[in-house]
């Protein structure tokens, strides 16, 4: 695919509109958010719906209690605030949500390095790793501005509790509104006999920039878009590892618990395959710039190059 002039557009506002478009088509959905209605872009629904938004200020252990009795009377709560400000609510998120398998979306931003100045205490890079490890939560991480909005429609139609995530940079739209979106199915952006790179959220591009940087080595590379993580597409993975014999994983998450993790578990018990992971590795980031950020732990198509030649040798 063709990776210039490409619009750049935020996460972030796919699912804000994403949340309006819902609000006009369905009365039964509402939306909290942990005061940051204006970071996750929830104030556009805030604005267009005002009797259907409940701001719970740093109060997401409440938050969470409130959306999962709003879901017991009939409505379809859409939570929001940073991932790692979610993660102080996880004992709810377990109690009063997961096993009761309640239907509550919930939404974490600003995931990930790429958040940048705003330092550790505000990078989500365990989220992944916290929401899949919950009985009945489905998890997906979209990889831009139109794959967030047909996430957040897909997610409010599916039954049962979902989180899905995504980054505050402002990233190039890779696909299209008409693309078709299933949970748990995966999709191949390009094609590729080498190698297959297998990635989500804003490290796809990182990833389609390191298969054009690949060819020219005559490598081919297969990229593959795992937006859903759990449940996770293990035919499309054991189909890649079959196709190509080696598997490289990118994520800008915590390496152990997250995409890398969940592809790992799928081919070491259905097609046990050689693979490398490029994610952070075992630290918590620091502020800086987010390219800054990417360059120091590893995150960048250059640091997916080079794993896939160590793979490959």
């Amino acid at each position: 695919m063709k990776l210039k002039n490409l619009q750049i557009k935020g996460c972030r506002d796919g699912y804000g509109e994403a949340l309006i478009e819902l609000g006009k088509k369905d009365p039964k959905t509402v939306a909290l958010c942990g005061d940051l209605e204006g970071s996750t872009r929830a104030k556009m629904f805030q604005k267009e719906f005002p009797d259907r938004f409940f701001t719970a200020g740093i109060a997401e252990q409440n938050m969470t209690n409130i959306a999962g009795g709003m879901s017991l009377v009939g409505f379809i709560p859409h939570i929001s605030s940073f991932g790692v400000f979610l993660l102080r609510a996880i004992e709810q998120m377990r109690n009063a949500i997961a096993i009761g398998n309640l239907n509550v979306k919930v939404t974490g931003s600003h995931c990930g390095m790429n958040i940048g100045p705003d330092g550790f205490t505000q990078m989500g890079t365990e989220t992944i790793a916290m929401f899949r490890s919950l009985p009945n939560f489905k998890v997906i991480w979209p990889c831009d501005y139109e794959q967030t909005k047909l996430s957040t429609h897909a997610i409010h139609k599916v039954k049962g509790p979902c989180y899905q995530q995504f980054g505050r940079l402002d990233l190039p739209v890779l696909t299209s509104s008409k693309d078709e979106f299933k949970i748990g199915k995966a999709q191949t952006m390009v094609d590729g006999s080498d190698v297959t790179i297998i990635s989500a959220g804003s490290m796809l591009y990182e990833s389609l920039l390191a298969a054009e940087e690949l060819k020219k080595k005559k490598i081919s590379a297969e990229v593959i878009n795992l937006h859903t993580i759990k449940p996770i597409d293990e035919a499309a993975i054991v189909k890649a590892a079959k196709n190509t014999g080696r598997i490289v994983t990118a994520e800008d998450h915590q390496k152990f618990g997250g995409l890398g993790s969940a592809v790992a578990e799928v081919l070491s018990t259905k097609y046990p395959t050689k693979m490398g992971m490029v994610a952070i590795d075992d630290v918590f980031g620091e502020s800086g710039t987010p390219e800054e950020l990417l360059k120091k732990y590893g995150l960048t198509s250059e640091d997916v190059v080079k794993k896939v030649v160590d793979v490959l040798n």
